[in-house]
């Protein structure tokens, strides 16, 4: 074999190993500790944020109504396409005042570096009453399921896309913490091929259409001291998700529900992991 076609063997093995270990199922724990005054400072920093350009808007169909803000990239060139982004609120954010359900993980796209960098739509809809439900299954593992205006979110999530026909639809991300953690898992199991990825933060997990998930790309992020959204939720939906190769589980080991989302607001890494996953 000549040294030259050798050569080009290695490198495709490489390519090959490296693609496959980037993608491959990953289970971490970080020993992060968040004190009270970074926790004051990093919401200190967010809410001093202008949301004036969150633009408020409203969906309705039948007798559902979502009040929802909608951000639009920086420079929104028409012949570019721009990743979407669906946030969800918590439990402590609901009602219609189409303000409120702009909590942290909503915010951390008008951070200028952030803004600038990752360039993208974002849709934070508020719901006037509880988007995801909870109740123990027969092992009395605590699970959740959508409301009926869950389902009314995929129409008004289409109506954008046409309204802004640069949406890349082959990049569609849900994200959200607590309830809307739960939330962001109830609408990736009732329409997986719709998206690209999903981040669920202190989530009540949703196993209802395990089989369809076993590809699709989520990261699970859960802290190990959580007593109000059991941490083992989270935990059995990595297990049952063995197969997945597209599958994060960080477990923050110190954290509990109400400190969990700090270490990322300040950061890139939920938009650089997210703007990194496509259809």
């Amino acid at each position: 074999m000549h040294k030259r076609n050798l050569k080009q063997i290695l490198a495709i093995l490489f390519l090959t190993l490296t693609a496959s270990f980037a993608f491959a199922q990953k289970k971490e724990f970080r020993e992060t500790t968040v004190d009270s005054l970074t926790f004051v400072n990093n919401r200190k920093t967010l809410n001093s944020l202008n949301t004036d350009v969150f633009v408020k808007k409203i969906f309705t169909k039948e007798n559902i109504q979502i009040p929802y803000r909608l951000l639009t990239p920086k420079n929104n060139i028409d012949n570019q396409k721009y990743p979407l982004v669906i946030t969800f609120h918590n439990s402590t954010r609901i009602g219609n005042d189409n303000e409120n359900q702009l909590e942290p993980f909503a915010k951390i796209w008008l951070r200028p570096e952030i803004y600038n960098k990752y360039q993208c739509y974002v849709i934070a809809p508020q719901f006037s009453t509880r988007s995801s439900n909870y109740e123990k299954n027969r092992e009395g593992i605590q699970i959740s399921t959508p409301s009926k205006d869950v389902f009314a979110l995929l129409e008004l999530i289409q109506n954008v896309e046409k309204e802004y026909p640069n949406i890349d639809k082959n990049r569609i991300y849900l994200i959200g913490y607590s309830m809307g953690g739960s939330t962001a898992q109830n609408v990736l199991n009732s329409a997986p091929d719709k998206f690209a990825a999903a981040v669920s933060v202190a989530a009540v997990p949703d196993f209802s259409n395990l089989k369809k998930l076993s590809k699709k790309s989520i990261w699970l992020i859960h802290g190990g001291k959580d007593d109000e959204n059991p941490y083992i939720g989270s935990l059995e939906l990595f297990n049952k998700l063995s197969s997945n190769k597209n599958l994060t589980f960080t477990t923050l080991s110190n954290l509990n529900h109400n400190n969990i989302v700090i270490p990322f607001l300040l950061t890139e890494e939920i938009p650089k992991w997210l703007f990194e996953r496509h259809k």
